[in-house]
């Protein structure tokens, strides 16, 4: 009899909450529902901006971050040798007058260069860096705030922490993407010359490898990005996707560029730039994208920890509205959406438009409020007749204002 009445487990797994909850639901009216709402958070949280944004800051860190690992050739050379360092200066300097002419390439890279890797150079090294590691920084700074907030858990996790976080992950990605950009920019042939005995083994793990490394990244980014700790596994839908639409967005933006950027074209010098800034755009849109789905399939089948946080964030707001009151005159003005919530304490508590507007507020509700009826007889009124029910006399002559002068706005009654 007891283990009737004990109420039965909520299903542990995502798969299993899904079958559960959502079995009389057509898996296309599901996939739909999911869509809609995905592409909802896009247009709402505008992730086309924000993409832009991290597009912006990730390809500044790009010459510091360079420079500063040029520098570190200086301390080396003993080890690589003379003619290695020279023939990393002549690629960067070829590469270099994809953006710069021939006269900024003479006066300006190749005596940075000629510095830099004459003998170390320790000031450059770490000012570089820095550099780098705050503007990458800043870049993933922008995923974390976005993937917290489409969650609908922003303000769980503090500012210090989003950016130490968004250092930790930036120093992964680095790391990451020295193993994994090098083999796609190589490609297979390649990496088979380097090493011809294993032809067949690079031939068949090779695709596989950079697309497995590629998806535990992504899972990592959106599973740490989420103030609360849910299984890993349900963040690789996201992860999927995003890099579905990273291959597609890689594919279009190629036809794009071949027939707009590669030879003569209206941005001259800075077809480069914009080609490089175009792709870390659509990569950044991708991950945004793929952010969107897995915060989609949380709200439909919320894991227990994204759930307790949202209940307890909107148990917090609905005590704090309950003390502040709704007609109190000290409760300070709404800040507008377009700040984030953490901000919210540190904005003035009486400006202008607060003035304004709880002014309005406390007129509007004035106006409202009909004032109370006074007992039949107990005096007159501004007419002078008495509340006993029968009407005065009506005077002759002119009718006598309603005031007495010098009393026309009513300051007796005040």
């Amino acid at each position: 009899m007891d283990q009737a009445k004990e109420t039965p487990e909520r299903p542990s797994g995502r798969l299993r909450r899904v079958r559960a909850h959502y079995r009389n639901v057509s898996k296309r009216r599901t996939a739909w529902l999911l869509l809609k709402d995905a592409v909802n958070s896009c247009m709402e949280y505008r992730i086309l901006g924000l993409a832009a944004e991290a597009a912006f800051f990730t390809l500044l860190s790009v010459p510091p971050l360079l420079l500063s690992l040029v520098g570190l050739l200086g301390y080396v050379d003993s080890w690589t040798g003379a003619d290695t360092i020279a023939s990393v200066e002549q690629n960067i300097l070829e590469a270099s007058r994809a953006v710069l002419s021939d006269q900024g390439v003479r006066e300006i890279a190749q005596p940075i260069l000629h510095d830099v890797t004459k003998g170390g150079s320790p000031d450059l090294i770490s000012i570089g860096f820095l550099l780098a590691l705050w503007s990458g920084s800043r870049a993933v700074n922008v995923f974390i705030d976005t993937i917290t907030v489409m969650y609908g858990l922003d303000g769980v996790r503090g500012i210090v922490k989003t950016r130490l976080l968004a250092f930790g992950l930036f120093i992964v990605a680095l790391l990451m993407g020295s193993v994994v950009l090098p083999l796609m920019v190589i490609g297979p042939d390649t990496l088979v010359s380097v090493v011809p005995w294993g032809e067949n083994l690079i031939q068949l793990l090779y695709w596989p490898v950079i697309l497995v490394l590629s998806v535990i990244f992504l899972t990592t980014l959106y599973h740490v990005s989420v103030p609360v700790r849910a299984p890993w596994i349900e963040d690789t839908p996201g992860a999927l996707v995003a890099l579905g639409m990273w291959v597609l967005g890689s594919f279009l933006l190629r036809i794009y560029l071949t027939n707009t950027v590669e030879g003569p074209t209206i941005y001259g010098s800075l077809a480069a730039p914009v080609a490089v800034l175009l792709w870390i755009g659509v990569s950044a849109f991708a991950v945004l994208v793929g952010a969107a789905v897995n915060a989609a399939i949380d709200h439909v089948w919320p894991s227990v920890a994204t759930a307790a946080a949202r209940e307890e964030r909107a148990a917090a707001a609905r005590t704090a509205a309950g003390r502040a009151g709704p007609d109190d005159p000290d409760d300070p003005d709404v800040p507008p959406s377009e700040f984030p919530e953490r901000w919210s304490r540190f904005l003035p508590p009486e400006d202008v438009t607060g003035r304004l507007r709880g002014q309005t507020r406390r007129g509007g509700a004035a106006e409202e409020t009909p004032a109370p009826d006074r007992p039949a007889g107990t005096g007159p009124d501004r007419t002078g007749s008495p509340h006993n029910g029968t009407p005065a006399p009506r005077p002759s002559g002119p009718p006598e204002p309603a005031y007495p002068p010098g009393d026309r706005f009513g300051d007796r009654d005040r």
